[in-house]
């Protein structure tokens, strides 16, 4: 087990993508598997603010009422959630998971400035340049503790080059696999290794 953090109650911070939602097929379904294994209460997922620092505020206050509370958090992130989630990890010295991560997101989202919806609400939000600047303060250049982070991309990723995030990733654990595309088709079977990642399977057992 990575990073074992024996005797302290553990919890997951999901931190959803750009134009996604706590609705999302990946919030939803891992969310719903810790319910089955009864870790519901173990698992926070909010909307994200448009703007990335409030996004990024909105995380750290989950992550400082967790510790307040004696949970240590451990964050996953998907696409421009991962982007976020690999800072909140160096910042917070916290264990992450990134499924299709955004790697430079201020350039992978600079075709999107404008009026945008929510793949999942339907909300209208204009996405502006000052969010992009907002984006380039998050920036991770390298991650330092790479037994801390699991790497879950599919090539097939239509949106983001998964290459750039194995780079970035390198010696931290990968499982790469081929086709799929960026909603990362085989999240299912992957959802218990998550919650086991983040040290939540070997308490449950306990």
């Amino acid at each position: 087990m990575v990073g074992s953090l024996s005797g302290t109650p553990l919890m997951i911070v999901y931190l959803h993508g750009f134009r996604s939602a706590p609705a999302s097929i990946k919030a939803q379904a891992l969310k719903s598997r810790m319910l089955e294994r009864g870790l519901g209460e173990r698992f926070w997922c909010e909307q994200l603010p448009v703007s990335p620092r409030a996004a990024i505020a909105l995380a750290e206050a989950e992550i400082a009422r967790a510790r307040s509370a004696g949970l240590q958090p451990t964050v996953v992130g998907s696409s421009l959630g991962g982007y976020y989630a690999t800072w909140l990890a160096e910042s917070h010295a916290l264990r992450a998971v990134l499924v299709n991560p955004a790697v430079v997101a201020p350039l992978e989202l600079e075709a999107f400035v404008g009026i945008q919806d929510n793949l999942y609400t339907g909300e209208h939000f204009e996405f502006t340049r000052a969010h992009i600047d907002e984006l380039r303060a998050f920036e991770t250049v390298a991650i330092t503790q790479p037994e801390r982070y699991w790497l879950l991309a599919e090539t097939g990723d239509e949106v983001l080059d998964y290459r750039h995030a194995v780079s970035k990733y390198a010696d931290a654990r990968q499982t790469i696999l081929d086709g799929g595309d960026h909603s990362f088709s085989r999240w299912h079977d992957y959802l218990d290794a998550v919650i086991d990642f983040a040290g939540l399977g070997m308490e449950n057992a306990r």
